[in-house]
């Protein structure tokens, strides 16, 4: 019961977190921090290795994009929002493979000795959980790297792991934290949606002196609503 109770307040900070995410407002990271912290503690005892990696990350990651939402540039302006150039969208698809297979194999080196724990970490009947699990992991610490740095396609990298995640909490026990994936589906969708008419009605104004491939919009201020 006392898991359960810390799981919901884990799933309303994830929910809030999210929202100003999706507002581009700097309490993405505050709430944030506290739902991952909450998820460390709670997914010790089963062991979920690769979740309880992916929110140690989140905060890192938090702590790092809090910094850069609020680091000033040029003229006193934070970072904008923007798309990915070429380069960082390959460099997202393979850091995605990179991560998936270093994911995979810390788990595999550290706990294939434990046969109760390799014979019971499967998804379904047929398909691996380690792999899968390691795989949405991946998908997200692209995603969070992506969103620290202010650039679009995170959000298509959280909807990608949210359409995952659902059916894979459920799987694991964690029926609210599948819920929480549920919305985040929903709330991602209309963050890349958000997000691409913030940066369509800064690129009004432009900037100059910045090569093609790398032309920013105006920046978008932080906001407090």
């Amino acid at each position: 019961m006392a898991t359960t109770w810390l799981e919901i307040i884990a799933v309303i900070f994830g929910l809030m977190s999210v929202w100003y995410a999706k507002k581009a407002n700097i309490l993405v990271y505050p709430t944030g921090i506290v739902s991952v912290l909450i998820y460390v503690y709670i997914l010790i005892e089963p062991q979920l290795y690769a979740d309880i990696g992916i929110n140690f990350f989140y905060f890192l990651m938090s702590v790092y994009g809090w910094y850069m939402w609020t680091r000033k540039g040029p003229g006193k302006k934070v970072i904008p929002i923007r798309w990915n150039t070429r380069t960082h969208q390959w460099l997202g698809i393979i850091g995605v493979f990179v991560l998936f297979f270093a994911i995979w194999g810390l788990i595999y080196i550290f706990k294939k000795e434990d046969t109760e724990y390799m014979e019971t970490y499967v998804y379904f009947e047929s398909l691996k959980l380690m792999y899968v699990d390691s795989f949405t992991t991946a998908i997200f610490l692209v995603g969070m790297l992506f969103m620290a740095l202010k650039r679009i396609e995170n959000w298509i990298y959280w909807i990608i792991g949210d359409l995952i995640s659902v059916p894979l909490y459920f799987d694991k026990g964690f029926v609210f934290t599948s819920f929480q994936y549920l919305v985040f589906l929903g709330l991602a969708i209309a963050g890349l949606l958000a997000w691409i008419k913030i940066y369509e009605e800064s690129k009004l104004t432009g900037a100059t002196g910045i090569p093609k491939e790398e032309k920013l919009p105006q920046e978008h201020l932080l906001t407090d609503d």
